[in-house]
């Protein structure tokens, strides 16, 4: 791959720090990078490579010659500078709800549904469109779908019930400062609500696991349900899933499809006490998924608990994994470029 010029929106934050970070672990070949911030943020220094870097004010001009941008500065910035960036023939990577679900917008992780890239890089090869806006996915979605799609794969899914345990980083900086600081209401505390609620009396965080599964598995009749819980936990997102499917599965099955999936690392010795937890999950790439076993209520059922880091797998790492396809699709035929690190 050729070198790429790449812009960060939102370089001081959590997950901007962490893309900067992914981007030199995983060797990007990244020609030149410009982080952008707010005005606030504005001419402070991060690292890269062993050299220190301005942080830029974003602007309506910041991104002439860039090839790439991933933004991670909230939905408000991404619907202003997104649809300019693309206008300036960049290739958005939106680590935001702003355009998720929007018809002509892929939602990506690579592991699952990678693929849906190829029509939007095919219409940039054939000079259609100039700049692009990739969706990244929720950070409970993107680890829910690493287990459902094989699962789904091998069996068809009938229903899930999700409920998640969501770490106080999904929140920002200012959440887990308080947390570390043990202050309410985090501290000690579980929270049943992220975000807002609608209508129906589900949170919007809730409604992104819903909406947002049924895009990525390519199923909007998929049936499933969310409940979204803050937990006082610094780093990683933990779900509990229950799943029912048409064809019968035995636990033994599913570990075996999820051993062979991409991403997803099977660890359940509960005889051993091995199972996943965030404090051992943190600073990796992976899914990791345990306890898993038949639910006795039902004739086909599975149940299983996963835990992944949501500031790596859940936002930046997911965002460079799609960067990493885009790159290699720009030059040459389409293939995925995974390399989730161990």
């Amino acid at each position: 791959m050729r070198s790429f010029n790449v812009a960060v929106v939102g370089a001081t934050g959590l997950v901007g720090e962490i893309m900067i970070k992914v981007l030199e672990e995983r060797k990007f070949p990244v020609g030149r990078l410009l982080p952008l911030a707010s005005e606030s943020s504005a001419g402070k220094k991060i690292k890269f490579k062993g050299r220190d870097i301005s942080v830029g004010h974003l602007s309506r001009g910041s991104f002439e010659g860039v090839d790439f941008a991933l933004f991670s500065a909230g939905s408000a910035v991404s619907l202003e500078y997104a649809p300019i960036a693309a206008k300036a023939g960049a290739i958005v990577i939106d680590n935001t709800s702003a355009f998720r679900l929007e018809k002509d917008v892929p939602l990506v992780v690579p592991e699952v549904n990678g693929d849906t890239l190829t029509p939007a890089l095919s219409l940039r090869e054939r000079g259609k469109v100039r700049g692009l806006i990739i969706a990244n996915p929720n950070c409970s979605t993107i680890q829910l779908v690493c287990v459902l799609k094989p699962i789904h794969d091998a069996a068809k899914i009938k229903r899930v019930v999700v409920s998640t345990y969501q770490s106080v980083s999904g929140a920002g900086k200012e959440a887990l400062d308080s947390l570390d600081k043990g202050r309410a209401p985090f501290a000690f505390n579980c929270i049943p609500q992220i975000d807002i609620f609608t209508e129906n009396g589900y949170t919007k965080e809730e409604m992104k696991v819903v909406n947002e599964t049924r895009k990525i598995m390519g199923d909007n009749a998929l049936n499933i349900t969310c409940t979204a819980v803050r937990v006082p936990v610094r780093i990683c997102h933990s779900e509990s899933i229950n799943i029912e499917t048409e064809k019968k599965l035995t636990a033994e099955d599913v570990r075996a499809i999820l051993k062979k999936a991409p991403g997803v690392i099977v660890l359940d010795e509960p005889a051993k006490e091995k199972y996943p937890m965030p404090v051992d999950c943190e600073g990796r790439d992976e899914v990791f998924v345990g306890r898993i076993r038949e639910d006795i209520s039902i004739p086909n059922g599975i149940e299983c608990f996963i835990v992944s880091d949501n500031l790596r797998k859940g936002a930046a790492t997911n965002a460079v994994q799609i960067l990493e396809i885009l790159g290699s699709g720009l030059s040459f035929e389409f293939r995925i470029k995974l390399k989730t690190q161990a």
